[in-house]
């Protein structure tokens, strides 16, 4: 049994996140999903917003230590994990970082919206405020591959979920929000390509993503 347990659900973006950083920090982990449609007695004693992630910190001498939020989970990884840092160094930096972060989960509820949308004004509104949202990164982001330069990031940790929603629709679905934006496109695609974004997820994560869309009858199902 490994010193870290996530618990999980399998299309969550926020998991992802704590997931990517988990394995950036090459950590062994054990990883438990879990129903949130049906969620078991045992989560909710150890969840307080009866939301994933939670993250078990086992403790041989005393009783286990449960940490939910996503952030809070990654930020307590980057604190106490080996590994390439995934802040900057200068305090200003770190902070300008953490803004993006913020920006990252507004951006990520437009795009859940506009994924989940069952009408088209709904859809149409949330996509204008997602573009919006990344003509703001486009004019942000500078020579890449990722979000600060050659470094991975937390930035790029808590972006790359969001992103990921974009390769399983339709290409026309995603040519709309991300064409003649370069910048974006290219750290999109860097991100796709990265191990620990690969390996976030299970293998099956498309199909059950599609089938999560034709299920709330979204206007995306295709």
């Amino acid at each position: 049994m490994n010193a870290l347990t996530l618990i999980s659900h399998p299309l969550c973006p926020f998991v992802q996140r704590a997931a990517i950083v988990l394995l950036e920090k090459a950590v062994q982990f054990d990883r438990i999903n879990v129903d949130l449609a049906a969620k078991p007695s045992w989560f909710l004693a150890v969840s307080p917003t009866g939301k994933v992630p939670v993250l078990k910190v086992r403790h041989d001498d005393a009783e286990d230590a449960m940490l939910f939020e996503s952030m809070v989970i990654c930020e307590y990884l980057e604190e106490t994990q080996g590994g390439a840092p995934m802040y900057p160094v200068d305090a200003l930096s770190r902070a300008r970082q953490r803004g993006w972060i913020e920006f990252a989960t507004s951006a990520l509820a437009d795009a859940w919206q506009f994924l989940n949308a069952t009408d088209r004004s709904t859809a149409d509104a949330k996509q204008a405020a997602l573009r919006g949202a990344l003509e703001r990164l486009e004019a942000e982001l500078e020579s890449g591959p990722y979000f600060a330069g050659t470094a991975f990031t937390m930035v790029d940790a808590v972006f790359a979920p969001l992103f990921r929603y974009f390769d399983v629709l339709d290409p026309m679905v995603s040519q709309a929000i991300f064409e003649n934006l370069p910048r974006v496109s290219a750290w999109r695609s860097a991100l796709a390509a990265r191990q620990s974004v690969i390996a976030a997820v299970g293998e099956d994560y498309a199909e059950r993503f599609r089938q999560h869309l034709r299920l709330h009858q979204s206007i995306h199902a295709g």
